[in-house]
């Protein structure tokens, strides 16, 4: 062990006191190194950020839907739900009205808005100062008296805020006005675990974390054959291989360190980044990103522990003479039967679970991670051998072509190395995709919505009619058409009624959207029994029996039902699919037929068909409806709707990609700066004798392409293979997305071609006879 530390501290001291190659080599792998370890460090950092905005949601939550309320009270509040959509953007918001000196405040806010007045998150008031939040400023014109603390909000470009309110009490029902006495959920209900959704939080772990391992590798290794040929002059002086071998580890052992130093720095500022930008609407506060300190403490001893691994295993194949470095003899073949015994174990580990599906237990989360890293890792073993087969089979061409065959055929490791991590990470991400496209249906439903009749729904409350609602909607911008209708339900007693059946009041026109009428005019009333689930409109439905509007069980206060009796001519007619792709039994009423003071037990809606021609249609129905008062609500509608916790894991594998993204073209176009640094002189004798610097360029490109094709091709089959193994274990069919194999393939080269474009401006500073030059 003392032989071993001085060895490694001699290669050490050699990284920085070896002269201007050693401290190069070691500046560029500890950058290399640096990048890695600043994302394994986000990666440890990111529970601890859910799990602080996750508790920030819980600690603000207020309306709960429900049905217990405390009493009113010198320490109660009254909240209505607010909230509105901004171009896309969600903006959630309340109206506040405490019923007395103890009301409780909202995490992150000093005082209570008073009416006229309101409280905003940073982001919000970023929002509404600008020149693109004109329209939002429209729709919240209160004054704007101070600002939501973090506390209060779940992430830096949250937008949130709170108006004052008054008079609510009359519209208290448990849903979207609600009587508080505290915040916070006081019952939180656990949703049970999925092992679906486990699957794939634990594949995509191990897909964005495979090529920051893969990159860190590759960054130890930075500047080796110059290293080697440093490494003779040891052994001239007496050392011996496996001292020397030592020493090499030292000196990576160094860069490492220094990386790690490196690497903390990118995170920090990476964090104070992180804070001011939003990914995918995702964003957190850089106090959120702190990484735990047992993955902290692991990524510290792991990296250095995997450079001097790294080192020691590189030098295995080369013989360090006392007289240079025995690279030139004809390497041995690399044999492919171990590299298949990597994906083969992997995919031995996963078949046990083929076809357990979300119904027949847990998966192993070992057998998982296991599986998904031996066929991950299967990429970086395979792509060598192929890159040593095909390059060695390649013929003659153009001259640019030949120097590019040619170096890679003398070195096909070192190309497959620089193209190791991007095949990972294209591999990882296929196979993701094919997973979450094939178990996608099974987390989105449709919502039945006619999207193309209609595009938004309108509810009014507040006492505000939904024929005045109507009325205003046709007279805004971008308004193509309104259907509008009041609901409501009928009982066949005052309090307690054992039956009921929906009413539905409108004109001709909102009704045949119900049913299929032959004829109608104002004052005609129909029955549509039959409808499923309705069993009680047929009983009902008797001409001169009295039925009782808005009964006290469905939450009204007694006393406030309106009895009708129904009419001699009451006509029975058939259920058809409205616009919101229900089929609604009860009564149908034109609004004459309607007993006076119904229409204030009864809640209106409108569905809104929109002009496409009108930008920004949408934020201007929004602005009428908050015009109308506080208790009238804008929705959109879409075709389909997506399970939350579903929705939240994809958008953290689009986070991480982008992450993974980003140190892909930094750890390559690095690497290809240490490529062409090994190459200076190599390149200046070309240059020297004639070469074209179109040439040269041009035969740096093909040695990218080269690998960067084979590689991709490579991690496409793996991806595939993958992809169908863990569809499978879903007992989902083998489905291939090729749109996001093509997209991800894509931006996999787009992101190589960038580098390469990148590296051609030193390239062609370093085509210069001088670079022969040397002391």
């Amino acid at each position: 062990m003392n032989q071993w530390g001085r060895d490694l501290a001699l290669g050490f001291r050699f990284a920085f006191a070896g002269g201007r190659e050693g401290w190069t080599r070691a500046v560029l792998t500890a950058v290399g190194v640096g990048l890695g370890v600043a994302l394994l460090l986000l990666t440890t950092a990111i529970p601890n950020a859910l799990a602080a905005r996750d508790d920030r949601g819980a600690a603000r939550t207020d309306i709960t839907f429900s049905a217990e309320m405390p009493a009113k009270a010198d320490d109660t509040l009254l909240v209505v739900e607010a909230s509105t959509v901004f171009r896309g953007t969600d903006v959630r918001g309340r109206i506040l009205e405490p019923e007395g000196p103890r009301a409780p405040l909202p995490p992150g806010v000093d005082r209570f808005p008073a009416a006229g007045e309101m409280v905003v998150s940073p982001a919000l008031k970023r929002v509404l100062e600008s020149g693109d939040g004109a329209l939002l400023r429209e729709r919240l014109p209160e004054r704007i008296v101070g600002t939501v603390r973090q506390s209060g909000l779940v992430g830096s470009a949250d937008l949130t805020f709170y108006r004052g309110g008054e008079g609510l009490a009359p519209y208290v029902d448990g849903g979207q006005v609600v009587r508080i006495d505290r915040y916070g959920d006081p019952n939180p209900s656990r949703e049970k675990s999925d092992p679906v959704l486990i699957l794939l939080i634990l594949v995509v772990l191990v897909a964005l974390l495979m090529p920051v391992a893969v990159f860190i590798a590759a960054a130890v290794r930075f500047g080796g054959e110059r290293r080697d040929r440093r490494l003779a002059a040891l052994r001239l002086v007496g050392s011996d291989g496996r001292m020397t071998r030592r020493i090499a580890a030292g000196e990576a052992l160094a860069g490492a360190l220094l990386g790690l130093v490196l690497g903390a720095v990118f995170f920090l500022i990476g964090r104070q980044i992180a804070g001011s930008v939003e990914v995918f609407r995702f964003s957190v506060f850089p106090d959120d990103l702190n990484p735990s300190p047992a993955l902290a403490l692991l990524v510290a001893m792991a990296v250095p522990a995997a450079a001097v691994l790294v080192t020691l295993l590189a030098l295995r194949g080369v013989v360090i003479e006392p007289l240079g470095v025995v690279r030139t003899a004809k390497p041995a073949r690399r044999r492919l039967w171990w590299r298949l015994l990597l994906p083969l174990g992997g995919l031995a580990l996963l078949y046990p679970m083929v076809g357990q599906g979300n119904e027949d237990g847990d998966f192993n989360q070992y057998l998982v991670v296991g599986g998904v890293m031996l066929l991950l890792i299967g990429v970086t073993a395979l792509l060598p051998w192929i890159v040593e087969t095909v390059v060695g089979r390649l013929g003659g061409g153009g001259i640019a072509w030949q120097l590019a065959v040619r170096r890679l055929q003398l070195s096909s490791g070192t190309a497959a190395r620089l193209v190791n991590g991007v095949a990972v990470a294209v591999a990882g991400a296929i196979a993701l995709q094919m997973l979450f496209a094939g178990v996608d249906s099974d987390y989105t439903k449709s919502t039945g919505y006619d999207v193309s009749q209609a595009q938004m729904q309108v509810t009014s409350g507040g006492g505000v009619g939904i024929e005045d609602a109507a009325e205003r909607l046709r007279g805004t911008e971008g308004v193509r058409r309104i259907v509008a209708h009041s609901e409501g339900w009928l009982g066949d007693r005052r309090l307690d009624p054992e039956k009921g059946a929906s009413v539905t009041v409108g004109d001709c026109a909102a009704l045949r959207e119900q049913a299929r009428l032959t004829s109608c005019r104002d004052g005609d009333v129909f029955a549509v029994p039959g409808v499923e689930y309705d069993t009680d409109t047929a009983r009902l439905a008797v001409p001169g029996r009295t039925l009782y509007l808005d009964p006290s069980y469905a939450g009204s206060t007694p006393g406030r039902e309106v009895a009708w009796q129904v009419p001699a001519d009451l006509r029975k007619v058939e259920a058809r699919r409205d616009l919101s792709g229900m089929e609604r039994g009860g009564f149908l009423i034109t609004p004459k037929a309607l007993p006076e003071g119904a229409a204030q037990a009864m809640t209106g809606r409108a569905y809104i068909a929109l002009d496409p021609s009108v930008s920004d249609a949408r934020e201007r129905v929004r602005n009428t409806v908050a015009a109308l008062g506080p208790l009238v609500r804008a929705e959109d509608w879409s075709a389909t709707e997506e399970s939350n916790r579903f929705a939240s894991i994809r958008t953290g594998l689009f986070v991480g990609a982008v992450c993974v993204l980003m140190l892909i073209g930094a750890s390559l176009l690095v690497s290809q700066l240490e490529q062409l640094r090994e190459r200076k002189k190599l390149l200046s004798a070309l240059v020297a004798f004639g070469t074209r610097r179109r040439t040269l360029s041009l035969s740096v490109l093909w040695q990218t392409a080269i690998p960067i094709t084979l590689g991709l091709l490579l991690a496409s089959a793996v991806g595939l293979t993958l992809g169908a193994v863990l569809l499978r274990m879903t007992d989902t069919a083998v489905r291939v997305d090729w749109g996001s194999l093509l997209s991800m393939t894509g931006a996999a080269a787009g992101v190589v071609l960038a580098v390469t474009l990148l590296s051609l401006p030193p390239l062609l500073r370093l085509m210069r006879p001088d670079g022969l030059r040397t002391e």
